[in-house]
């Protein structure tokens, strides 16, 4: 139960709904007990007083009112207690969901790097979901069922103490052992149906986002078959919880019989010490009634297992400490946005060797420098450890003369743009995707842009209303990189990390871009990942790094007529 911790502490946000709701369930039963009880009473008294002189005197109209009273007010009740109830338990859900967002946010990559996409997005959604197991099938009945119990055992007693008292305990009974016992029965089933749950998740996005390339290579039906083989464990667990809950209803109305046996036999010869009377029917449809205290707890805690185990698998995220941890208050620099790398060695893993090895390198201010380097050689690096995406294992990164560990998240990123090789779009429209950059443009400034990146023809009907897909489906590799540039030149910062902006372009919208970027890059300082020798003269410096070390680092034309490794390059090129 330790688990549920974290959880329970949300609930103090929307303690007033999560209270009403349960007085509501509780006024509900008591109209539920209410109705049945006095119906029993109602039709027997009656049946008597048309047997005797009493036909004449019997109030038939008060018992009547009271019963259609309590029949509207059982309906009533049980609509409002589901709005209420549920209205809390959704604006609970969707607290967790952004509480869970904002702790998984920071430990990306580094504590979930071993998470499959998958994997998360059923503890988003499907483990989030079995949290409202914890107020809607295990606080709420419970709290509801003590007080029934209570309530219901003092009205019983106020006819026949001993009546009342053996009701009362073994409802009481019932309510602590029943819990318990099928707690145990559905625990482990609880625990591999999460895990089951979540590996059917996991394989049948596998086979969807890459249907195409396992079809063109023949192994479509080896995914499809452990869909098939996730799908069969599932529905057996699934098969196991309906058994479980069928026997759970079953048992309890096993013992509400017997129950009602014991309690007629108790009141056979009348309640509280008179002669057999309609309250005897009365005290039999109160015990018919009663049992439905228990019938929300008889199923719910076979729940339980899936919520704990769903409840760690939130935890393994919660609970974690991000390996990158920005300040909360922004540092104070002078403007100039210099970049300075000190003797910077950085490491993936402790078992392999190091990508960066005792960087230092130097980018003054409004300067331009090109990282040029094989692929593997570390440049994509460098820009991920000035972003924090990571952090150096030894040395120092100074933005704008301040250690980078100085700066606020939100400093930080308004200060740099980033075109990196993988360009993510979002499952929303054209104007969404651009507007995450800025999001106070205006819908001139958006097709401006998009028409100096060369996409004037998205703007075409629908134009920025074009819904672009899950993960710019509707869009080619070209297209997502051309947003991925228009959505840096909106932000406008005053640093510019660019990763191979122009891979995958063809050659006259590399030049477009290129020329795109020439009027861009004044004013600011612009660091240029590339592995290819494009435009490189017109930088202020290019750095050559290789096997993670910086083997030159001087201008175009200095590099050349020093005719070193940046020399054969270029020859070899030409």
């Amino acid at each position: 139960m330790r688990d549920l911790l974290p959880y329970l502490k949300l609930y103090k946000k929307h303690w007033f709904g999560l209270t009403l709701g349960m007085v509501l369930a509780l006024l509900t039963l008591f109209a539920s007990i209410g109705l049945l009880t006095l119906s029993g009473w109602f039709l027997s008294a009656a049946a008597v007083a048309a047997l005797s002189v009493a036909r004449e005197t019997f109030n038939y109209m008060l018992p009547g009112a009271f019963v259609r009273g309590f029949a509207m007010g059982r309906t009533a009740g049980r609509w409002g207690e589901r709005v209420v109830s549920h209205n809390a338990t959704f604006k609970l859900l969707t607290d967790l969901r952004i509480f869970f967002f904002q702790k998984l946010a920071p430990l990306i990559p580094g504590r979930v790097s071993g998470i499959r996409d998958a994997d998360l997005l059923n503890r988003l959604i499907a483990d989030i979901d079995a949290m409202d197991h914890v107020y809607l099938r295990l606080i709420s009945p419970i709290i509801v069922g003590t007080l029934g119990i209570i309530g219901l055992t003092g009205f019983v007693a106020w006819f026949d103490l001993k009546l009342g008292l053996t009701l009362g305990g073994i409802l009481l009974f019932m309510l602590l052992t029943w819990p318990v016992l099928f707690y145990k029965l559905g625990k482990n089933n609880g625990r591999e149906l999460t895990q089951n749950r979540a590996h059917f998740r996991i394989t049948a996005l596998d086979w969807l986002q890459g249907h195409t390339e396992l079809t063109l290579f023949g192994a479509e039906p080896k995914y499809r078959q452990a869909i098939d083989d996730a799908q069969e464990k599932l529905l057996k667990n699934q098969y196991i919880n309906a058994h479980f809950g069928g026997l759970a209803q079953g048992l309890l109305m096993l013992v509400n019989g017997w129950t009602l046996v014991l309690v007629m036999w108790l009141a056979a010869d009348g309640v509280g010490g008179q002669q057999p009377d309609p309250f005897v029917a009365m005290m039999a449809f109160a015990t018919m009634a009663s049992f439905e205290l228990l019938m929300p707890i008889a199923g719910a805690f076979q729940y339980l297992g899936q919520t704990l185990t769903s409840a760690r698998r939130l935890n393994e995220v919660i609970l974690s400490e991000p390996e990158v941890q920005f300040p909360t208050e922004p540092v104070a620099h002078s403007g100039e946005y210099s970049i300075e790398f000190s003797d910077v060695s950085f490491r993936y893993d402790t078992q392999q060797p190091a990508v960066l090895d005792h960087i230092d390198l130097t980018i003054a201010a409004q300067q331009k420098v090109a990282i040029l380097g094989q692929t593997g050689s570390g440049k994509s690096t460098l820009m991920q450890l000035l972003t924090r995406y990571w952090d150096p294992q030894h040395g120092e990164i100074r933005l704008a003369g301040k250690p980078l560990t100085q700066w606020s998240e939100s400093q930080l990123r308004q200060a740099i743009s980033v075109v990196s090789q993988r360009v993510d779009i979002l499952n929303g429209t054209l104007r969404d995707n651009l507007l995450m950059a800025k999001p106070q443009a205006n819908d001139a400034e958006l097709t401006s842009i998009l028409t100096q990146v060369g996409l004037e023809k998205l703007l075409e009907q629908p134009g920025l209303d074009a819904w672009l897909g899950d993960g710019g489906r509707q869009l080619s590799g070209g297209e997502k990189r051309r947003i991925g540039i228009a959505r840096a030149l909106l932000h406008n910062a005053p640093i510019l990390l660019l990763d191979e902006p122009t891979e995958g372009l063809d050659k006259q919208t590399e030049q477009q871009i290129m020329t795109l970027f020439e009027q861009h890059f004044v004013g600011k300082t612009v660091l240029f990942i590339t592995h290819r020798l494009v435009n490189l003269e017109q930088m202020d410096s290019i750095c050559l790094i290789e096997q993670g070390e910086i083997v030159e680092f001087g201008s175009h034309q200095t590099l050349t007529e020093q005719q070193g490794r940046y020399y054969q390059l270029t020859q070899t090129l030409a």
